[in-house]
């Protein structure tokens, strides 16, 4: 083909596309491969936010809006990536959330699905369908998709927590209802502790138990406190072989099948001992860490990239790991992870992958 006709023909596409445009059509084959990729190419990118940089930015919001002016006192962890979507994965949200001493923030109650991991302080609460639960660092808790929750503080401190949320799978799906609670707090109906003993011991209430109320697809129980998740994390550390890839690492689980907590958000808490080097893995589902004990790196290549970002992290920051992007963690001191990705959604659709790379790669 000559090249009068190769411009004649290149001619023709663009009057094509021009005058295809007023009836809202558009050509595959300019975009197919951007729409069905070779492998993950998300725009997101990984990033670092130290709690020591972002702790006084917190207390400045906490000088100018009130906790029930706000709604929710939150500092979004977005993405540099996707700057303007409010999010830090294409499918997740986080958030550091503050509640001052004396401060109540609104029962409300909404689609998305919501966790809380205790950043700092001691003594804030949580109310989820008619039952407090006292925070405390460390400490997972959940509010399941369309439960009434509200937070407050009557300790004498501040309390920060990290907020995770399926807000932009919910967007995606044009999914997204909310509604207020009549009053500031929701009536509180059973005494603090009784989710947890009726649902954390390995045992389940009878059925037409009053207090076995349904939560959709998600765990019954609403809070995981860190001392026994600790616990058990030390004791598997010990009676068990240290993965090479993730050190000693566990998932939160709904008690009530085995399977995870959300059924759009999976959590894990996981231990790298000190001196661990890690070998490097990637896989499908974005990944938001929260460092509670240690310092250490994470070291994260971008895909079909030989070009390295590392993250020295120590107790209280956050980063993000991006789909199918190279991680390897390392563990200078003893140093404890608490993650949520995403995993839960790729699995229900059957396109979850993941590749344990060796150290040579």
């Amino acid at each position: 083909m000559n090249e009068a006709t190769t411009n004649d023909r290149r001619a023709a596409r663009e009057r094509l596309y021009a005058d295809m445009r007023p009836a809202n059509l558009t050509p595959l084959w300019e975009s197919l491969h951007a729409l069905v990729p070779k492998s993950p190419a998300s725009p997101c990118v990984p990033a670092l936010w130290r709690y020591d940089e972002a702790r006084p930015f917190l207390a400045r919001a906490g000088e100018v809006i009130s906790a029930e002016e706000a709604v929710r006192r939150v500092l979004i962890l977005e993405n540099p990536g996707i700057p303007g979507q409010s999010a830090i994965t294409q499918s997740l949200y986080a958030g550091l959330q503050l509640i001052l001493p004396g401060e109540i923030a609104p029962s409300h109650r909404h689609v998305q699905t919501a966790l809380r991991f205790v950043v700092e302080g001691s003594g804030a609460f949580t109310a989820v369908n008619g039952e407090r639960t006292t925070m405390h660092p460390g400490d997972f808790i959940i509010t399941p998709s369309w439960t009434f929750h509200d937070h407050g503080n009557e300790a004498d401190v501040p309390v920060v927590w990290l907020d995770g949320l399926d807000i932009p799978t919910v967007r995606l799906l044009d999914a997204g209802f909310a509604e207020d609670f009549p009053a500031k707090q929701q009536p509180i109906e059973r005494s603090e502790g009784t989710n947890l003993a009726r649902f954390g011991e390995n045992l389940a209430p009878m059925p037409g138990d009053a207090g076995a109320r349904p939560h959709g697809a998600a765990s019954p129980l609403f809070a995981w406190p860190y001392a026994r998740s600790r616990a058990a994390l030390e004791r598997l550390r010990r009676e068990s072989p240290i993965d090479p890839w993730q050190g000693t690492k566990m998932r939160y689980l709904n008690p009530a099948t085995g399977g995870w907590p959300m059924p759009t958000i999976g959590a894990y808490l996981q231990l790298l001992p000190a001196g661990f080097e890690g070998r490097p893995w990637r896989q499908t589902d974005g990944i938001v860490y929260s460092v509670v004990e240690g310092r250490g790196r994470a070291t994260i290549e971008r895909p079909g990239q030989s070009e390295r970002t590392v993250f020295e992290f120590g107790p209280r920051d956050h980063f993000v790991v991006p789909s199918w992007h190279t991680c390897r963690l390392s563990g200078d001191e003893e140093s404890v992870l608490f993650s949520f990705s995403d995993r839960p959604i790729h699995e229900a659709l059957a396109m979850h992958r993941e590749e344990k790379l060796d150290d040579a790669r």
